[in-house]
């Protein structure tokens, strides 16, 4: 059996070996742990830019792109599979698009935060797809540097918003927000505007010169349009819908 004390090796020798470990041990020891990459994966139906995206992201060093996928229910397999921090999806894909896999991770309770790119930038898609789910959404004339934000931004649990789409989300949840406004006819309003004023069916037909049968077809058509069928609850739900001042 060998030991120390039968080792024949120079002193010198052992010396030099002792003090290559004590340096090699002290850069272990500076460099400090290792940082694991933010997992994500990709899906666009369009080769050319997911190239592009993951690019992008994998020449940061922060981001490792697990995986691709040039259609939604791949995309969505892939999120189940490798459970990855952020899916950078497009908005329009086969199958599914991208609100409705955000959907899909949020009923399923995944751990993937959803960012949604996409050259259609219409304020209702927007706020459809953020309602679904979607923790972001970039227009794809973002640079790499806003997607590769955005990537991290979404990791921390922030929402993300492409600035130039923020004025275009406000006034469409302020429109939504809006009670709805059926549209009068010209002759409707005038008969709302006299059923408010308590007028009867022929006080009508007298100020509007027209037959009492034709005002009974507006009145009708107005309680229809209003969902109502009497003439209190006609006027409420117009004032709820500010049809009448």
């Amino acid at each position: 059996m060998l030991g120390f004390g039968e080792h024949h090796e120079p002193p010198q020798l052992v010396q030099m070996h002792l003090a290559d470990f004590t340096t090699a041990s002290l850069l272990l020891w500076n460099a400090g742990p290792m940082v694991a990459k933010l997992r994500v994966v990709v899906g666009d139906d369009h080769p050319m830019f997911r190239e592009g995206v993951v690019r992008a992201l994998t020449s940061s060093g922060e981001i490792d792109v697990v995986a691709e996928a040039d259609n939604g229910a791949d995309a969505l397999e892939l999120i189940r599979t490798h459970q990855p921090q952020v899916a950078v999806l497009d908005y329009r894909m086969p199958q599914l698009d991208g609100a409705q896999v955000a959907a899909a991770v949020s009923r399923d309770e995944l751990p993937t935060r959803v960012l949604l790119v996409s050259a259609h930038d219409e304020s209702a898609i927007v706020y459809t797809a953020l309602q679904q789910g979607a923790a972001g959404f970039l227009s794809k004339e973002s640079t790499r540097s806003e997607l590769v934000n955005a990537v991290l931004s979404c990791a921390k649990g922030r929402d993300v918003l492409d600035p130039n789409l923020a004025a275009g989300l406000a006034g469409e949840i302020r429109r939504r927000n809006e009670p709805d406004v059926p549209v009068l006819s010209p002759r409707e309003r005038e008969v709302l505007d006299l059923i408010a004023k308590g007028l009867s069916i022929p006080a009508m037909a007298k100020e509007l010169f027209l037959a009492p049968s034709t005002v009974k077809t507006h009145v009708q058509r107005l309680y229809e349009k209003l969902g109502v069928s009497d003439r209190g609850a006609a006027v409420a739900e117009a004032m709820r819908r500010r049809l009448l001042d």
